[in-house]
């Protein structure tokens, strides 16, 4: 599966959580320690935020570890709310339009995950996106297409959207399964989402400080003890000015409203 990392905080150069730390993101793009693909090298990307309200977008299908351009990116591009993202494809083809983050309009997106039975669903679950959306369509992921049905659903309340379209999608899917940790921003505010149904969520892990919050697949060092997991079934939402805030999502909150 793939491997990812989202920052918000003090503007700060991408390569501090990117490229540097001792099992960063390049070194999970060769040697990831929780996933069920330990090589994550089909492609990579990062989207940041800058001085415009729509996010950079850099992507690319060779491997992380292959390209020097990634490193003086990194070393030179800096950020308040970046994305990181390596690819372990999970059947649909290696190219740049599959490649993670998403950007559209002000909105990031990335995931690690899949909906089970792709090729069965992929009708269906295009037919989500609003026809407005449908244009920015340009690859041919789930992942893609979850992130502009979720656009569709309203991103007045980014959480409420996810729900709603993941309630849908877990119609869709019925015995099949489905992995969705994913990462969601509009430049100001970050959103992380566990989750899944019919089968274990992939890992996700937060660590805050005065600097700022940053969200990983899995550790950037080897010390897990500086990582807080994010329970499955639950989101990371960390708004500009507010306390981050770890919450119940999808079904657990419903049951635990009723």
């Amino acid at each position: 599966m793939c491997r990812w990392i989202a920052y918000r905080g003090e503007t700060t150069a991408l390569e501090h959580y990117v490229t540097s730390p001792s099992h960063s993101l390049v070194t999970q793009s060769i040697a990831a320690l929780e996933s069920t693909a330990s090589v994550n090298g089909d492609g990579f990307g990062l989207g940041w935020y800058g001085a415009h309200p729509e996010p950079g977008l850099y992507r690319e299908i060779r491997p992380a570890w292959s390209d020097d351009n990634l490193r003086y990116l990194c070393r030179h591009l800096q950020s308040h709310l970046f994305f990181a993202h390596v690819r372990a494809a999970t059947g649909t083809p290696i190219t740049r339009p599959n490649c993670h983050p998403f950007a559209c309009a002000k909105w990031l997106f990335m995931h690690n995950g899949f909906i089970g039975n792709w090729t069965r669903l992929r009708r269906q679950v295009e037919a989500l996106i609003p026809d407005a959306l449908y244009p920015a369509r340009v690859g041919t992921t789930d992942s893609e297409a979850i992130f502009l049905a979720i656009m569709g659903a309203g991103l007045d309340d980014p959480v409420a959207a996810t729900e709603t379209t993941l309630a849908r999608l877990v119609d869709l899917v019925g015995p099949d399964r489905m992995r969705f940790t994913a990462a969601l921003a509009n430049g100001k505010d970050l959103y992380a989402f566990r989750y899944a149904v019919n089968d274990r969520a992939n890992t996700l892990y937060y660590r805050e400080s005065e600097q700022g919050i940053v969200v990983v697949s899995e550790p950037l060092d080897k010390n897990p003890g500086n990582w807080i997991p994010v329970p499955e079934s639950h989101v990371l939402v960390a708004k500009a000015g507010e306390p981050t805030r770890i919450v119940p999502f999808l079904y657990q909150h419903r049951e635990a409203a009723e």
